[in-house]
């Protein structure tokens, strides 16, 4: 089923941020907390700096009625720029890839592709944005086809 949510970034306070709510929530992490150095070594990426493996790549946790609230770190030595303000996005997990195309498509018409929709290692279909209006995007799809 197609689902909304919510995903913040930090700079590198995610995994204190994420402890913090889940007390106010009283909820917890669903699939636990993936880290910078889980990211698979590969020959056309840079090597990874130390001070990064140990933060937060990815974290989600249900907090009402369905919805949830995501997270990640966004270091500077990554090429990252967070900033209170900025450092949110509304991701989006449609049902299929044609839908997520779709609505990836029409939300970058006059705005900014930060990554192309694209396989990733995590096995997902995802890319994100910045719409006209300033409004970041993220698009993950778990559908093969």
């Amino acid at each position: 089923m197609s689902k909304v949510s919510t995903y913040l970034n930090f700079v590198s306070e995610t995994e204190e941020a994420f402890n913090f709510y889940k007390v106010v929530f009283k909820t917890d992490f669903e699939g636990g907390i993936m880290r910078y150095g889980d990211i698979p070594a590969s020959p056309d990426m840079p090597a990874m700096p130390e001070s990064v493996k140990s933060l937060v790549m990815h974290c989600m946790m249900p907090i009402m009625d369905g919805h949830y609230l995501m997270g990640s770190d966004a270091p500077v030595e990554m090429g990252f720029q967070v900033h209170k303000g900025n450092n949110s996005y509304i991701m989006l997990q449609p049902d299929t890839r044609e839908e997520t195309k779709q609505l990836f498509d029409a939300l970058a018409v006059g705005g900014i592709v930060e990554q192309e929709l694209q396989d990733m290692f995590w096995d997902d279909y995802y890319g994100s944005l910045k719409d006209k209006f300033g409004v970041q995007w993220m698009f993950n799809c778990s559908a093969k086809q």
